[in-house]
Formats: C-alpha cells, structure tokens, sequence
C-alpha cells in the first residue's frame, strides 16, 4: 500500500498521506514520497492547484516516534532529495483538506499551506513542548498567530477546529463529509483566474508572510541545547515505555537563571 496516494480531478492534485494505522506519522518514507510527489507536482503541465489531506482519522500526527527512536534520530530522518512545499519553492497553491488530527509536525505541515478547509473533528496542538523539542519555531507560528495564541500552541495545548475557525487559522469549517468537496470548491474557484495572476499573487502572499528572523532561529538552536540533554532522553524513553516521563530539569541548575537571548548570541 503506497504511504502517498494521489488522485486526479482535472487540473487539481489530491495529495493523500496514507498510513492511517499510524496515523498518518511521518516515516523517512513518507517523507521521501512527499517529497517526490511535490516535485512532479511543480513541474507538471497537467496540475494547478493540490489538496492535502490524510487518510482515516487523521491528518498527520507528526514525526513517528518509533522509528526515529529506533534509529537515534530526533526529529526524524529527512529525504534525501528536497522537498519543494517544505522548502517554499513550490509556486503553484495548496489547499489543505484537514480531516482529523493535525499535531507537532502535521501542524506545520497545515501551516505550510495557502487555504485550509477543516472538518468539525479536525484537532490541532504542537507537541514539541512536551518532547523538550522545542522544534516548529523556524515554520513560523510565533509569527503568523496572535502572540497569546502562539504561546497556547508552543506550550502545547489542543485547539479544535471550531476555535481556529474563529481565530482566522481556517478558511472553512465544514461537517467531515463536506470536506473534499469544500476543499474542490475552492480549487475550481482558483482555476478560474488567470494562470500568472493566481500563480503570482500567491507568490506575493507569500513572500509578505511574517518569517522568523534568523537570531530567532540561532535562539531555538542555543535553547535546545540549553540544559536540556537528560530530559530529552527521558521524554523519548517515556515514550517508547508508555509511561509518564520523569523529569529532571537542568543538567546544571544555573542554567536555569542564564537562559540565552537574541543579544547573548547577537540577534
């Protein structure tokens, strides 16, 4: 069973994680087969417009655990070849169809999107907090959210899609059968405009997004190092034993009172 299956309507691409027994968690292969199937996407004469969406009950829950534990490698293992909608050089627009739960990794993955169409079911949280990950901030959710809502979602708490609907995070909050077909809706709607005006006007969007400046990427760098080595291990033990993790806090407990700033590392 292919981890990505796509399906074609017309000039739209419906892109379909497909690994619902794990909830669609992103495996070195699924990444890689995103990967791939974003590329042929760019460059296809065929294809305008894609729809993203999961198989199941979710959309996607993020980084598998297990197999980066298994492997010894946090965050999980990249493809090999870039990945032209996590790199920003896809041009053509995404339309995420968020069907369940979208968390840490599948969050971003929605982030990363121009329109999003959510079920009434869809559930979304950042889960890096509680991995002591401290991963996403370089996606941009510090930036492109209210700030009381950014600091909800980085420590961790669970918004349903109702509440992202009113905040303006989703486009559509429809009922769990209305979704691919709200999702086309808006697609069709794109197909109508002129193929440069449509292609550069999202351009344009985009490049006017908020980015995190690079002195808050080098900050994320120094925190994740910061006193943080023995509760990491832990959180990934916890994990793969079930159980509640046990933390220590920091190695050395002056760190706790010499946390680094953008000036301590020249922001």
């Amino acid at each position: 069973m292919a981890v990505v299956e796509t399906e074609e309507r017309g000039q739209v691409l419906i892109v379909r994680m497909n690994r619902p027994e794990r909830l669609n968690a992103l495996s070195y292969e699924m990444r890689t087969r995103l990967a791939e199937t974003w590329t042929e996407f760019r460059t296809s004469d065929r294809f305008e417009v894609a729809i993203f969406t999961g198989a199941g009950r979710a959309f996607c829950a993020g980084e598998d655990m297990k197999e980066s534990l298994a492997a010894n490698q946090p965050g999980g293992r990249r493809p090999d070849i870039e990945d032209p909608f996590m790199s920003g050089a896809l041009e053509k627009p995404v339309i995420a169809a968020v069907n369940g739960y979208a968390m840490g990794g599948g969050f971003m993955l929605v982030e990363r999107t121009d329109l999003r169409v959510a079920a009434k079911s869809a559930v979304f949280e950042v889960s890096e907090a509680k991995r002591w990950l401290l991963g996403g901030y370089n996606h941009g959710h510090v930036a492109n959210l209210p700030y009381p809502i950014a600091m909800e979602m980085a420590l961790g708490f669970r918004f349903t899609a109702e509440r992202f609907y009113e905040i303006g995070f989703v486009n559509r909050l429809v009922e769990p059968a209305e979704l691919i077909p709200a999702a086309m809706a808006m697609a069709l709607h794109l197909l109508t405009l002129p193929p440069a005006s449509r292609v550069n006007t999202v351009h344009m969007m985009r490049q006017m997004r908020p980015a995190p400046a690079p002195a808050l990427q080098r900050l994320a760098a120094a925190l994740r190092e910061h006193g943080a080595k023995s509760d990491l291990i832990e959180s990934r033990a916890a994990f793969a034993e079930k159980r509640q993790p046990n933390w220590k806090g920091w190695d050395d407990p002056e760190d706790r009172y010499q946390l680094p700033t953008l000036d301590s590392i020249g922001g």
